[in-house]
């Protein structure tokens, strides 16, 4: 039997993958991989490739994926199993560790940097910022997240909810938080296709704002305090 590593692959850029990634991804002679992993991480790839990667509300792929990788853990010693951002931050690395366990085969976590943290913006400052949370805008099933536990953290990241925004700060409005509260999308974080949207939680809520997903939803007080200086730096990196 076979050891499957269940590789975080980061946000997008492959120098932002952690060394014991970078190793393995050459090393393996099989590598299954999500939809949205970055096409210069997969280049790394020595061995074969295989899409498993799904749209949003296929759940039921995760069971076809779950038999694949024991089908791979018996057919190879080394088996990758590639996610965007890290595996366990909405990537069902849990599922599918749990799976493996359960039918003997020997496995391993590889962290990744989540895109959560790739806006480039503080999620914590002091004096401004003293918590952040995470959350998934899409549920099992396709469900809509209670956002109430988390409406009066400093700073909210969503993941996996650029397709219902407005939802989303209608929602974090009507349970306190200020419609001039600064928000930042920024879709393809780390990539050379990242783009920057900054607005106020009452602009998305009017479906002012167009966003093409993947993209990280980020709301707090650290968007105006530092966003600005954000741009600044990418700007210097264009001209520099």
């Amino acid at each position: 039997m076979g050891r499957v590593y269940l590789v975080g692959a980061g946000p997008g850029d492959p120098e932002l993958l952690t060394l014991k990634a970078h190793r393995l991804l050459k090393e393996a002679p099989v590598v299954l991989h999500d939809r949205l992993v970055d096409e210069r991480i997969l280049e790394l790839v020595r061995g074969k490739r295989v899409d498993v990667g799904k749209e949003e509300g296929e759940g039921e792929k995760q069971e076809a994926i779950h038999r694949l990788l024991l089908r791979y853990a018996r057919a190879y010693p080394l088996v990758v199993r590639l996610k965007g951002g890290d595996p366990f931050v909405f990537g069902r690395g849990g599922e599918e560790l749990r799976f493996l366990l359960a039918h003997g085969v020997p496995c391993e976590v590889v962290p990744g940097v989540t895109s959560a943290l790739a806006s480039g913006v503080p999620l914590t400052h002091r004096g401004l910022a003293h918590g952040f949370a995470v959350v998934s805008g899409v549920l099992e099933g396709g469900g809509y997240p209670d956002l109430a536990p988390f409406a009066r953290v400093p700073t909210l990241v969503v993941l996996m909810g650029a397709g219902r925004r407005a939802w989303i700060a209608r929602e974090l409005i009507r349970l306190g938080r200020s419609p001039l509260e600064p928000c930042l999308f920024v879709e393809q974080a780390s990539t050379p296709k990242e783009r920057r949207l900054r607005a106020t939680l009452g602009e998305v809520a009017e479906g002012k704002v167009a966003v093409r997903p993947p993209a990280l939803f980020l709301v707090g007080a650290v968007v105006g305090a530092f966003e600005p200086l954000v741009e600044r730096l990418k700007a210097l990196e264009v001209a520099g």
